[in-house]
C-alpha cells in the first residue's frame, strides 16, 4: 500500500486526460479500513435513530431541534472528523471526511446544516486561521458547542462573489474593523454562534475575511426563508450595521478573502458530490422496495422492463459517482501527506492538496448533484401518483435534491471553471496538453493503424475505448484553444460541451478502473454486477461524449474542416454495441432479489 500511495502522490490534478492510469494507482471505496467503516456505520446509526424518525419535526423547523441534533453529532465526534486532535477533533483523513459526507447524504435538511458547519463554516479557520484563532474557535466548533455559518453571497453578488458590496473600515484607534452590508442565503444563520464574513476593506478590489461572533452588537437577521426544499435547514439574510470586529479576527491577510472562498469551496464541491451518494442509494432502495410491493396487472411492477431500466440506471450512475469521488479524494489525501512530509504545515498542505485537484472537485460536484437529480426524478416516476404525494418519500427527496445543482457554485459556473482551470494549467506548464493534442491532430489525418491490441483480459476492450475517448476530448479542446485563444473563456456553450466530455471521461475511467480492481478482489464471477455497471456506464458515456464533441466542434469549424473533425469524433468514440437491455436487467434483478441498492460497503 505504501508504494501505491507514493505513486498516487505524483498524480496532478487534471492529468487524467493525458495519462493512462492503472487500477493499482486508484483508491476504491472497498478499501476503506475497518475503523473508517465503523465511523460510516456509526454515522448511519445516528441518522437512523436521531434523524429519520423525526424528519417531519425537522422540516417544520421546530424551535431548538436542529441545534440539539447538531449537539448530538458533536458528542459523537461527527463535527470534528477533519479537525486535528490538538484542536478537539478526531484528526481523520480527507477521504474519511468524504465518507462521512457521503453517509450524511440521506439525512435531508440535517445534511445541509452539517455540511455548512463542518465545511465552509469551520475550514476557513482550520486552513487560514492564526494559531490563536484556531485554539480559540476550533475546539468549540468541533464539539458542537458553537455552530458556524459562512457569509459570502449578497443580493448582487452570487456567482461573482468578488463583486460584493459589504464594506469594512478600520476604526481610528486601529483596534477594530467596522463592517456594514448585507448577506443572503446564509445556511445556519438562525442558530450560528460564529460567522465567517467576507467584506472589502475600504476601496480594496478583493475581499477580505473576518471571524465574527453572534453576540456582538451590529448583527441582525430577517425571518427564515421559505424554500423549495431542505425546509428544515436555517436560511436567512444577515445584516451588518456597524459591526465591530477586533483586528485580530481578520482571517489570513488583507484581500485574501477571495482566495479563501475559492479554496474552501473546492473542498465543499467535492464533499457535496460525495454528499449525494448515500441519498442516491437510499432512493434506489426505496424505489426497489416500492416496485416489489406495488402490483399492477397482477404482478409486481419490478418485473416490468421499463422499471428495471430506471433501477439499473440509478445504481450504475451512483456507482460511477462513488468511484470518481473516492479516487479523487485519495489523490488529495496522498498529496496532503506528501506535502506535510516535505515540511509544509498541516493547514497549508491541506489547502494546497485540494487546490491541486480543483478540477476534479468541480467535476464530482457536478456529477454527484446531477446523478442525485436523476435518481429523485425517476424515483417520483417509479412511485407514479404516490410519487407526487407528500405522504411518500419521493416528494421531499425531489425538492431537497434541487439545491445541490446551485450551491457551492452552480453547475454551469463549475463547468466553465473546470475547463478554464485545465487550460490555465497548460499555459503555466503544469500540464502538457499541447503535445498530446498535436499528436491527436496528426493522427487525425494519418492512416488508421490496423494493429490489434491484446484484448484478452477482462475490461481490456473498455480500456481501449477510454484511450480513444481521451483523444476525442484532446481533439475538441485543442481545436477550441487554437480557434479562440484567450477569448475561449467567453465561449460559454463550448466550455460546457468540453466540460461534459471531461466529466464523463473521468467518471467512466474511474468506474472501469475500480471494476478492474474488484475483478482482482472478487474474481470474474463475483464481480459480475460491477462489470455490468462499468460496461453500461461506459456505453452511455461514449454517447454523451460524442454528442458533446459533435456539438462543440460545429461551433468553431465548418466545411471540410468540420467534416474531418466529425469523422475524427466518430473514430475516437467508436465502441462495439452492447446489449444494454441485458446489462440493465441483470443489475436490476440483483436489486429486486435483495430488495435494495445492489451492494453494501459499510453494513
Amino acid at each position: 500500500m505504501e508504494a501505491v500511495a507514493e505513486s498516487q502522490s505524483e498524480i496532478k490534478g487534471g492529468e487524467f486526460l493525458i495519462r493512462e492510469s492503472a487500477s493499482e494507482e486508484i483508491f476504491i471505496a472497498e478499501e476503506f479500513s475497518e475503523e473508517q467503516k465503523m465511523m460510516a456505520a456509526a454515522t448511519q446509526d445516528f441518522i437512523n435513530m436521531e434523524i429519520t424518525p423525526i424528519t417531519d419535526r425537522i422540516e417544520s423547523m421546530e424551535e431548538g431541534l436542529m441545534t440539539s441534533l447538531m449537539d448530538k453529532a458533536g458528542e459523537l465526534g461527527l463535527l470534528g472528523i477533519n479537525v486535528p486532535e490538538e484542536y478537539g477533533g478526531l484528526g481523520m483523513s480527507f477521504n474519511t471526511g468524504m465518507l462521512i459526507a457521503d453517509i450524511m447524504a440521506s439525512a435531508g435538511s440535517f445534511s445541509t446544516a452539517y455540511g455548512a458547519h463542518t465545511g465552509i463554516g469551520t475550514l476557513p479557520i482550520l486552513y487560514y486561521g492564526t494559531e490563536d484563532q484556531k485554539k480559540k474557535y476550533l475546539p468549540k466548533l468541533a464539539s458542537g458547542e458553537w455552530k458556524a455559518c459562512y457569509c459570502l453571497t449578497e443580493p448582487d453578488a452570487g456567482s461573482d462573489a468578488n463583486s460584493g458590496k459589504t464594506k469594512a473600515t478600520l476604526t481610528p484607534d486601529g483596534k477594530h474593523y467596522t463592517i456594514n452590508g448585507q448577506k443572503m442565503w446564509i445556511t445556519n444563520a438562525g442558530f450560528a454562534d460564529l460567522l465567517i464574513v467576507f467584506a472589502k476593506i475600504d476601496d480594496d478590489k478583493r475581499l477580505s475575511a473576518f471571524i465574527a461572533e453572534r453576540t456582538w452588537d451590529g448583527i441582525t437577521m430577517n425571518d427564515e426563508e421559505k424554500k423549495l426544499g431542505i425546509k428544515g435547514s436555517s436560511t436567512r439574510q444577515v445584516f451588518f450595521n456597524d459591526l465591530k470586529v477586533p483586528v485580530e479576527n481578520l482571517l489570513s491577510e488583507r484581500e485574501n478573502g477571495f482566495k479563501i472562498a475559492v479554496n474552501v469551496l473546492n473542498v465543499g464541491r467535492i464533499k457535496l458530490g460525495a454528499g449525494c451518494i448515500n441519498g442516491c442509494k437510499e432512493i434506489a432502495t426505496q424505489c426497489t422496495q416500492y416496485a416489489n410491493e406495488r402490483k399492477q396487472f397482477g404482478v409486481s411492477i419490478s418485473s416490468f422492463g421499463a422499471i428495471k431500466q430506471k433501477l439499473a440506471n440509478m445504481a450504475t450512475r451512483t456507482y460511477a459517482t462513488e468511484s470518481a469521488s473516492y479516487r479523487a479524494g485519495k489523490n488529495i489525501e496522498d498529496l496532503i501527506a506528501k506535502l506535510e512530509s516535505e515540511g509544509l504545515s498541516q493547514s497549508d498542505a491541506k489547502m494546497k492538496g485540494v487546490e491541486q485537484f480543483a478540477i476534479e472537485c468541480a467535476m464530482i460536484k457536478i456529477h454527484g448533484s446531477e446523478v442525485l437529480a436523476y435518481c429523485t426524478d425517476e424515483g417520483v416516476q417509479v412511485y407514479g401518483g404516490m410519487g407526487f404525494s407528500e405522504e411518500a418519500p419521493m416528494a421531499r427527496a425531489y425538492r431537497d435534491a434541487r439545491i445541490t445543482r446551485i450551491y457551492e457554485g452552480t453547475n454551469e459556473i463549475n463547468r466553465m471553471l473546470l475547463v478554464g482551470m485545465m487550460f490555465k494549467k497548460a499555459m503555466k506548464g503544469e500540464l502538457d496538453l499541447l503535445e498530446p493534442a498535436m499528436a491527436v491532430a496528426k493522427e487525425l489525418t494519418s492512416v488508421p493503424s490496423f494493429d490489434t491490441p491484446d484484448l484478452s483480459t477482462p475490461l481490456a476492450k473498455e480500456k481501449e475505448v477510454l484511450k480513444n475517448l481521451k483523444k476525442a476530448v484532446l481533439m475538441a479542446a485543442g481545436k477550441a484553444a487554437e480557434t479562440f485563444g484567450p477569448k475561449l473563456d467567453q465561449e460559454q456553450e463550448v466550455l460546457m460541451n468540453l466540460a461534459d466530455m471531461l466529466i464523463e471521461l473521468y467518471a467512466a475511467e474511474s468506474t472501469v478502473l475500480r471494476t478492474e480492481k474488484l475483478i482482482g478482489l472478487y474474481g470474474d464471477e463475483g464481480s459480475k454486477l460491477y462489470q455490468n455497471m462499468a460496461k453500461l456506464y461506459l456505453f452511455e458515456a461514449v454517447q454523451k461524449i460524442k454528442n458533446a464533441g459533435d456539438e462543440a466542434v460545429a461551433c468553431f469549424t465548418d466545411g471540410d474542416e468540420l467534416r474531418v473533425m466529425l469523422m475524427g469524433m466518430k473514430r475516437f468514440t467508436k465502441m462495439e454495441p452492447v446489449n444494454t437491455k441485458v446489462l440493465r436487467q441483470e443489475i436490476a434483478d440483483v436489486m429486486i432479489a435483495e430488495n435494495k441498492f445492489p451492494y453494501s460497503l459499510y453494513n
